[in-house]
């Protein structure tokens, strides 16, 4: 069985000045912030509100490509995409565009992990059903 990604979640992105760095354009480190938001919002709005009460997200690895600067007053949108589940493990393609032009994409590893204990949870098939088609 092929198992193919739910279409892309859009997350819109505002660039504050407090973003901007000394050369001017967004500071590398805000891009974790803002894949930490889009996933985080990815997982809430795709997911049965039993689960988001149930589970918690932890990254564990994140990869960046920075592909062009982004400034102040940028129209910008992250793109995320469920890639993978395995144990308690799932893969994410965040992208950051600035209209049709690619600014960075980051590959992603999270962990879930039970909200009470806060030890690794296996995602389950109905929850990667959330995500996967």
């Amino acid at each position: 069985m092929v198992i193919s990604p739910i279409p892309t979640f859009r997350y819109p992105i505002s660039i504050s000045s407090e973003e901007i760095d000394a050369m001017g354009h967004v500071n590398n480190a805000v891009y974790l912030h803002w894949v930490q938001e889009a996933v985080v919002n990815y997982w809430r709005r795709n997911s049965p509100a039993e689960a988001q009460s149930e589970f918690l997200w932890v990254a564990l690895k994140h990869e960046i490509t920075y592909r062009i600067p982004l400034f102040f007053g940028d129209d910008v949108e992250a793109l995320v995409t469920a890639t993978g589940a395995r144990g308690s493990r799932a893969t994410f393609m965040t992208e950051f565009k600035r209209g049709s032009q690619l600014a960075a994409d980051v590959r992603s590893v999270w962990g879930c992990v039970d909200a009470v204990t806060r030890r690794p949870r296996r995602i389950s098939d109905d929850i990667a059903a959330s995500f996967f088609e």
